[in-house]
């Protein structure tokens, strides 16, 4: 489900005007095709991390590079970026909402619906095209939040912990369905999350990150096949990864800065 690398970061280091390395020697590839979780304790550098690859923030140190199959540069019109919140305008509809990248881009008011209307589909809200965001549950606007970033059909789909703020049977079935989306498309995922039950359902690789300032502890492979249902939830082999990815995540919130160091791990 992974090529070649797409996304890479060299030796990459953040330090803020206050003084705070929330990274340091940070190296890691992102590689076309793959769903890839960035899984650590709060404040580790994950959404540091995730806003460098998206240009949104510069390194200090070190270099983030982008490259297609035939080694050109990405145009950064291939990003698409889901928040922590919903950050939707409250006068727009749902719709409008989700127009917005292609109306700034500009284009034809025809193609635009047409997109839109594609987009609203894939997220399963269709008939909620004419509402408004104070009309809609914190799941449906999270799934307007995702129609935005596909809308412009994206190389590359960031998601900084997306679902953190929702109950569990919304999580739960908010996972599944991006996961029936991104593999419809076939997408690059690079999802931020501090749960490890969420980060072995879906992803393929899972990199487990110090404690601030954050690096690579461990890079897990979960090589369960896709479509991924409820059942594989309650699977033993499930249960194996969790366990896994856990055990990587105490060790890294352990770790001194020195100790730190990537690891392949399967169960």
């Amino acid at each position: 489900m992974s090529g070649a690398a797409i996304v890479r970061l060299s030796g990459v280091g953040k330090t803020f005007a206050n003084g705070t390395a929330a990274i340091e020697r940070l190296d890691l590839d992102v590689r076309e095709g793959e769903f890839l979780t960035l899984l650590g304790p709060s404040g580790c550098g994950k959404s540091t991390a995730l806003r460098m690859i998206a240009a949104l923030s510069e390194p200090t140190r070190g270099t983030v590079s982008w490259s297609d199959a035939n080694g050109r540069g990405l145009a950064p019109g291939t990003i698409g970026f889901v928040f922590q919140e919903p950050t939707l305008k409250p006068w727009a509809t749902v719709a409008g909402n989700v127009a917005l990248p292609l109306k700034l881009k500009g284009g034809d008011a025809g193609q635009i619906a047409a997109r839109v209307s594609d987009a609203l589909a894939r997220v399963g809200l269709s008939d909620f095209a004419g509402s408004y965001p104070r009309e809609l549950s914190g799941g449906m606007k999270m799934r307007v939040s995702i129609a935005r970033a596909l809308v412009t059909d994206p190389k590359i789909l960031l998601m900084d912990e997306p679902f953190a703020a929702l109950d569990e049977i919304t999580r739960f079935k908010l996972n599944n369905d991006l996961m029936a989306v991104s593999s419809a498309l076939r997408m690059t995922v690079v999802f931020v999350t501090h749960s490890v039950f969420e980060s072995a359902f879906l992803s393929n690789r899972i990199v487990v990150m110090t404690s601030r300032p954050g690096r690579v502890f461990a890079e897990l492979t979960i090589d369960a096949p896709y479509p991924r249902a409820e059942a594989f939830r309650t699977s033993p082999e499930y249960a194996a990864f969790c366990r896994r990815a856990s055990d990587a995540l105490s060790q890294a919130m352990e770790s001194r800065p020195m100790e730190a160091k990537a690891v392949e791990a399967r169960p």
